[in-house]
């Protein structure tokens, strides 16, 4: 077994024709690769990304889970465009709204906080190790990532998925505010939804204590980047950026790593309906 990449949160190996994901315990924000482990984040990874595919009955390259925190895969070209749909007025949607978003919205949407769009928008962006960049179609036509016609496909199957997941996560008492997906192309050219689905490709609150207008309780990693916030973590990146830089990471208190864990735990348990 080979490894090919390891990744921000998965190590990635050629196995025969096929891949193994290893879903690590690592975790990252703000593109920057935490130095402290978050226990059981791999299997929850793992899990949910079983799930998910079971579930959403989509074409997609799982073959099956062998462990705990690994999983066997097709190989797969993949799209070099990272899917993402909103569905929530929230993050980095939040910050572009006017200068990039502003006309994907009807006119009279009042842009508050954490508020529900009047529909799912899908906002792809440039994938990237680094930094992915928010892009247009005409952007993603141009730049040679996908044709038009593989970019409509990919915006109507994406917001598609969201749906689904948006109705699964519902009936278990849970909002997902957005969701990343990456797709690729198998042996016979045919696109489908690859490498996983976690808390780490979505915003995930609790239905009931959803409050437009105010920050949510997040039940993903959103809520190690709102700690990196308050303890000015954030702004030295932002000011380390200007430099070209990236600051070493800090050790995560020991109370959001515990808090992280059991959020990770419960949402996949709450979701899947099953026990890890």
């Amino acid at each position: 077994m080979k490894l090919i990449r390891q990744g921000k949160v998965k190590d990635i190996y050629e196995q025969g024709n096929d891949i193994l994901f290893h879903f690590s315990d690592r975790v990252s924000a703000f593109d920057v690769k935490m130095a402290t482990p978050i226990p059981r984040k791999g299997e929850v990874l793992c899990r949910f990304g079983e799930f998910w595919f079971n579930t959403l009955q989509t074409p997609h390259h799982m073959i099956r889970v062998v462990d705990k925190d690994k999983m066997l895969v097709k190989k797969l070209k993949m799209v070099p465009m990272e899917c993402v749909v909103r569905g929530y007025f929230y993050g980095s949607f939040v910050d572009r709204y006017k200068d990039h978003l502003g006309k994907d919205l009807p006119a009279d949407f009042k842009p508050v906080l954490a508020a529900k769009l009047p529909a799912p928008v899908f906002d792809p962006t440039t994938k990237s190790e680094e930094h992915d960049l928010p892009v247009s179609r005409e952007q993603a036509v141009s730049m040679g990532l996908v044709s038009a016609a593989d970019y409509d496909y990919l915006e109507k199957t994406s917001i598609a998925l969201y749906k689904k997941m948006a109705e699964i996560a519902e009936r278990a008492g849970f909002i997902i505010a957005d969701v990343k997906f990456e797709f690729g192309r198998d042996e016979e050219g045919k696109i489908v939804l690859g490498d996983s689905l976690g808390p780490d490709e979505y915003r995930l609150w609790i239905k009931s204590d959803w409050q437009p207008g105010r920050t949510q309780e997040a039940y993903d990693k959103q809520h190690l980047r709102d700690w990196l916030i308050r303890t000015g973590f954030k702004a030295e990146i932002d000011r380390l950026a200007q430099e070209g830089k990236k600051p070493a990471p800090p050790e995560i208190a020991p109370e959001i790593v515990q808090e992280l864990s059991r959020r990770y735990i419960l949402a996949y348990e709450r979701i899947s309906g099953r026990k890890l």
